[in-house]
């Protein structure tokens, strides 16, 4: 797998890397990118084997809120049997598991999980990459991790655990602080195994019978602001662990645009001034990346295909910030020195944690010319 295969063109001053589940936690953690759910009853093997969703590289097969409980053994069949036809058509060399996706799978609770790993067999660990821990906290996480991590030792291979952070113990602020504290410390036990840190805003929205409109950002819902400012406290020190960003729950997009006929503006400079670029719905969820990416979030959850090029796009790192990421990483002797557009100043020993995660962006999602370039990625010429 590997970012904007969809746009084969595209002038990148350096290509992104590709990647699979196999690849190096180090650089998968930073690859997924926008993650698409779809509930696990979804005949969905053949689309992605023939990649009939431009972009996409993560998406999980949902057992809990996507799936009425009446239909979760009817799910985990279907889930299951699709797995197994993919493999089918690895072993037959008419795919490759760099032809896939990463593929997760988002379990109810823990008896549930159970239920669904008592039927895998090797060819279905093969072809998934990992499972999605929904209300992840201090009581239940040590349970999940413990029995994933069985599971890898029996078939000698390797399921990703992501954790949700999304109830209300984490909401409350009475509780925040210990549970997240507690969480870290679970985590921190089985780290080798978990590849990244998933937050529910919407949940955390419910808890306040708030939800954000379509002009705002979560970042402008103050209980949520707070409440995802204390996650990236205690789980993003030292980029200890990649944190994936908030769902955007507004879609109305062509599959098709060509943007052909938008100036060349700097899209910050556009969506922060509220200049329009696609639509209100697409704008918004670009204002709200942007906002991710000033936060030190990674990727994020999506539920519709047309938000997928535009998160994934707005992952790409641009040259001048590759540039400083890269001069400050080879450093050897510290200090201060000047950015590499001579607009700004770099300070080898703060600026490691930023510089680090901005190359590690560069090889998972590409480096681009400057910050115009990302209208021309969103671009699908070969359509």
């Amino acid at each position: 797998m590997k970012h904007h295969k969809y746009h084969p063109g595209f002038p990148f001053v350096r290509e992104p890397e590709e990647f699979d589940k196999y690849t190096d936690k180090e650089l998968l953690q930073y690859c997924l990118g926008a993650t698409i759910y779809m509930p696990g009853t979804m005949q969905f093997a053949e689309k992605l084997m023939k990649g009939a969703i431009p972009g996409l590289t993560s998406l999980v097969f949902c057992f809990e809120d996507a799936c009425p409980e009446e239909e979760v053994e009817n799910a985990e069949k279907n889930v299951l049997d699709m797995l197994e036809q993919i493999y089918s058509e690895i072993e037959k060399g008419n795919i490759s598991f760099a032809d896939l996706p990463l593929i997760f799978v988002r379990i109810r609770n823990q008896q549930q999980f159970e239920h669904f790993a008592e039927q895998l067999t090797k060819k279905h660990i093969k072809v998934l990459t990992g499972v999605n821990f929904p209300k992840f906290n201090r009581e239940n996480g040590e349970q999940y991790l413990g029995y994933l991590q069985k599971l890898n030792n029996k078939f000698h291979e390797v399921l990703y655990a992501m954790p949700i952070i999304e109830d209300s113990g984490v909401a409350f602020k009475e509780t925040r602080l210990e549970e997240l504290v507690g969480i870290r410390e679970v985590l921190d036990q089985h780290k080798e195994i978990v590849l990244q840190v998933r937050v529910g805003a919407t949940d955390f929205s419910s808890c306040f019978g708030v939800r954000r409109g379509v002009d705002y950002s979560i970042y402008d819902i103050l209980t949520v602001r707070e409440i995802l400012s204390d996650i990236i406290n205690i789980f993003g020190r030292n980029n200890d662990y990649v944190i994936s960003g908030p769902v955007w729950e507004y879609f109305r997009a062509s599959k098709q645009m060509m943007f052909r006929e938008l100036p060349g503006y700097d899209i910050e400079d556009c969506l922060l001034k509220r200049i329009p670029i696609v639509n209100t719905e697409i704008d918004g969820l670009l204002r709200e990346v942007i906002l991710d990416k000033a936060n030190g979030f990674v990727g994020r959850t999506v539920i519709h295909p047309t938000h997928i090029k535009y998160v994934n796009a707005m992952q790409a790192v641009t040259k001048e910030e590759y540039q400083d990421a890269v001069n400050i990483i080879s450093s050897k002797s510290g200090g201060v020195f000047k950015g590499s557009g001579g607009n700004k100043m770099n300070e080898v020993k703060p600026h490691t944690n930023w510089a680090t995660k901005v190359y590690m962006r560069a090889r998972a999602y590409g480096v681009i010319e400057n910050e115009n370039s990302y209208i021309r990625l969103f671009t699908m010429e070969n359509e």
